[in-house]
């Protein structure tokens, strides 16, 4: 017998992390799944993270770090069961002999995230690249201050827009992270989706359901932005279509299960854990962080 529909309460954080699942929300909204998913957008992590604890939110898009950490801090109460978004820190410059990552030589990089992931992910990539100690990076507090920065989508894009043609982004950290350390099987991330065991346990039939919905979403929103812009717009994530249409493609939105989920991940967080185990937690998942179906 098909299983019983249930509520399923989802939070996601205003940005790349709920653009992959605007077509998602709009069949939930018309009735068109099997389950009823209620989707919340939320501007922090920290606003998602006590609701899930305490069991108002079954399936939660969060930072990737921020899935270890709740693991750790639940005591392994909660499972990964997809990446949503891979990492979406791009070079932004005006300086037009850096082309590549190993052109930062001798240059300052301005950029956020001081003491945390961005730092470290900085860090590890100038050592995989042999650059460590020929780059300065300065940090700033907020991505408006950063003016040949590091900067995440969707202000990149607008930044760009705003520039008239006196800024690129000659490099994405993404693709340098698979050209210095794709050999490891990691992958530069930004966003996973956990969910609560205690609910993964009990309704694997909506959680089967969610993925079905989250992949068929991201590929619908990654092959025509155009089309999906304005939903963009209405949920709420983007204030202006044209940004969100341009923004999409380099949101680096994706749905990735299983063994290659696992392989991403737990490579990514080795990376925080050895520059700062606080990053994750205080320790590295054990396998049964990894949801597989």
């Amino acid at each position: 017998a098909a299983a019983e529909p249930v509520e399923v309460h989802v939070a996601s954080l205003k940005g790349p992390t709920s653009i992959g699942l605007v077509q998602f929300m709009d069949q939930a909204a018309d009735g068109e799944t099997d389950n009823e998913f209620d989707f919340a957008i939320n501007t922090a992590a920290d606003e998602i993270v006590p609701k899930v604890i305490q069991g108002d939110i079954d399936i939660a898009l969060v930072p990737a770090n921020v899935a270890s950490v709740l693991y750790n801090k639940t005591e392994g109460a909660v499972q990964v069961i997809d990446i949503n978004t891979l990492g979406v820190l791009n070079i932004v410059t005006g300086d037009a002999s850096v082309a590549s990552f190993g052109d930062l030589a001798g240059h300052t990089v301005y950029m956020t995230g001081k003491g945390a992931t961005p730092e470290y992910v900085m860090n590890y990539l100038l050592e995989r690249a042999g650059l460590a100690g020929q780059v300065t990076l300065e940090f700033k507090s907020e991505p408006t201050e950063v003016l040949s920065a590091l900067l995440p989508e969707p202000f990149k894009t607008a930044a760009i827009a705003k520039s008239e043609g006196k800024l690129s982004t000659p490099v994405s950290l993404t693709d340098a992270w698979d050209e210095l350390a794709g050999d490891t099987g990691s992958r530069l991330l930004t966003g996973v989706t956990v969910v609560r065991r205690a609910f993964a346990e009990e309704h694997p039939e909506a959680v089967a359901e969610f993925l079905r919905c989250h992949e068929a979403s991201v590929k619908a929103v990654n092959a025509a932005p155009a089309d999906w812009a304005q939903a963009v717009v209405d949920a709420g994530i983007v204030d202006n279509a044209k940004i969100a249409e341009k923004a999409i493609p380099g949101c680096m939105l994706v749905c990735q299960t299983g063994k290659d989920m696992k392989a991403a991940l737990s490579g990514y967080l080795q990376v925080l854990s050895d520059a700062d185990a606080s990053a994750v937690g205080g320790k590295l998942p054990a396998d049964d962080f990894y949801y597989m179906e």
